[in-house]
């Protein structure tokens, strides 16, 4: 990166980058986003931008966009398939002009399947829908889905064919019985309980619930290479890598094991003598920040009871107060709204409370803790490098035993609290996205947009809604009434 056009405070970014997954934002000199990327490791793809190499035999493009980047924001996350969700979600927000792949609204590929239908079957989707049917990715590659679709079709004997009830005189056009394994549902060669069942075992398997299948193709492969069926053993093992690749970006496995609660309760013991608590933390509350560069700004609180995680005592909050992505600031108001309603309330404290981050994001909640008056309630952050627990009280961090109960009850609850984070950040973005609908209509604006749902509240609505009273929205004729109709109806 010597002869690169770096400033030196973004040098000093660059040499901070993390070898963690995540997202990139670069921005020109008038702080405007012109390019949004994703990485498995933020710091390996990110510094590639900047070599000598890159700079001098790059395409003419990139170039021109290395040369125009004077600053850049990263923001990590837990695996490749947030990445890439998060990604497609900035794109689409802030349209950068050097993203050519994702500019003109295309999206990642995702399959879709509805259980409604009189004969189910599978179809490719590049839009998620709230409208009952089951989605599984989007997945970044559309080898993988469409490798993934010819395998689950002919594994199951699902139906490809385009007529809503297949009959007869729909088999008289359809060889897929003879050329892809199709069950043939249309002519009664299984009944339809039969093909349901079949249906529901491919959304299973989609799901990633019957891994032994995967497996098979593995054992198959390595029987074909045997043999030296090799042109076979090929054909296997790139169905096998795309029927990984899917369950790996399909599949979420917590770090954290299951904990019996006896062992739950020996964890709460155990954090009472190390943290040094005056009682034992029956209800431990854990808090986490997440935030799209500091839009959808959102923070999730979860709960455990007795070691625990007990769900009917999550909570949601949007961040109201904080500009930008300020993670310190926004802890100190969801600390501060929380407490102050159970304080005002005269609700039960916590016997802890979990903070997911490092001594920054604790002392700001430990300063709201101190101005409501309800110091006495023990605050501690579990930093994500080593798991230690940072208590901010002159002691040093807890490094305790990776298999010990009490981490074991305080990274399950953080690893809660960051999953829910993640599924408020799914349905805003899958609110935009329906929202977006709007757009794509001729004669709707800015204004008419917001007017729309205003009246009606959410695209969902609307979708319910006639078309007089869609026509009660000021500067909508009933010709555009029927558009907007069209657009929002959720398909199937």
């Amino acid at each position: 990166m010597k002869n690169s056009p770096l400033s030196d405070a973004l040098r000093e970014k660059l040499a901070a980058l993390p070898d963690k997954p995540g997202c990139y934002l670069m921005r020109d000199r008038k702080g405007t986003i012109i390019y949004v990327g994703k990485a498995i490791s933020l710091r390996r793809r990110v510094q590639s931008y900047f070599r000598p190499s890159t700079l001098r035999d790059a395409p003419p493009k990139l170039r021109s966009m290395i040369h125009s980047v004077t600053d850049l924001e990263t923001v990590t996350v837990r695996n490749e398939a947030e990445a890439l969700l998060m990604e497609s979600t900035l794109i689409k927000q802030y349209r950068p002009r050097f993203n050519i792949v994702l500019r003109d609204d295309k999206r990642y590929l995702a399959l879709r399947a509805d259980p409604r239908d009189p004969v189910p079957r599978l179809t490719t989707c590049r839009i998620l829908r709230d409208d009952r049917a089951s989605y599984f990715g989007p997945f970044p590659s559309a080898a993988v889905v469409r490798t993934v679709l010819d395998f689950t079709e002919k594994r199951y004997g699902l139906r490809k064919c385009l007529p809503i009830q297949p009959d007869a005189e729909t088999y008289r056009h359809c060889i897929n019985d003879i050329v892809r394994f199709c069950s043939a549902p249309c002519i009664g060669r299984v009944s339809a309980e039969e093909y349901r069942n079949r249906f529901n075992e491919a959304c299973a398997f989609l799901r990633g619930e019957r891994l032994a299948v995967i497996e098979e193709v593995r054992a198959r492969m390595q029987e074909a290479a045997g043999t030296h069926d090799f042109e076979k053993a090929a054909a296997l093992r790139d169905t096998w890598i795309a029927l990984r690749e899917m369950v790996k970006q399909r599949v979420r496995v917590t770090v954290t094991p299951d904990m019996h609660a006896a062992d739950a309760r020996a964890g709460i013991l155990d954090l009472q003598r190390q943290i040094g608590l005056p009682a034992t933390p029956t209800l431990i509350e854990g808090f986490d920040i997440s935030n799209l560069f500091g839009t959808h700004s959102v923070a999730s609180m979860v709960a455990a009871v007795d070691g625990l995680p007990d769900r009917r005592l999550y909570r949601r909050f949007r961040i109201r107060t904080v500009e930008g992505a300020d993670d310190p600031r926004s802890m100190a108001e969801v600390i501060g709204r929380r407490y102050a309603r159970l304080r005002d309330e005269g609700r039960p404290l916590p016997g802890l409370i979990l903070i997911d981050g490092g001594v920054t994001q604790l002392r700001a909640a430990r300063e709201v803790l101190a101005e409501l008056g309800v110091s006495h309630v023990c605050a501690v952050g579990l930093a994500k490098e080593m798991e230690t627990i940072v208590l901010d009280d002159g002691r040093p961090p807890l490094l305790l035993p990776r298999d010990s109960d009490a981490l074991r009850v305080l990274t399950r609850l953080r690893d809660e609290a960051h999953r829910f984070a993640i599924d408020y950040h799914r349905r805003l973005r899958n609110r935009l996205i329906r929202e977006s609908a709007l757009d794509e209509i001729p004669g709707i604006g800015p204004a008419r947009k917001a007017a729309l749902l205003k009246r009606f509240g959410s695209v969902y609505r609307l979708a319910r809604a006639s078309i007089d009273d869609i026509q009660t929205v000021p500067g909508v004729d009933r010709v555009l009434a029927e558009a907007i109709r069209r657009a929002v109806t959720p398909a199937g």
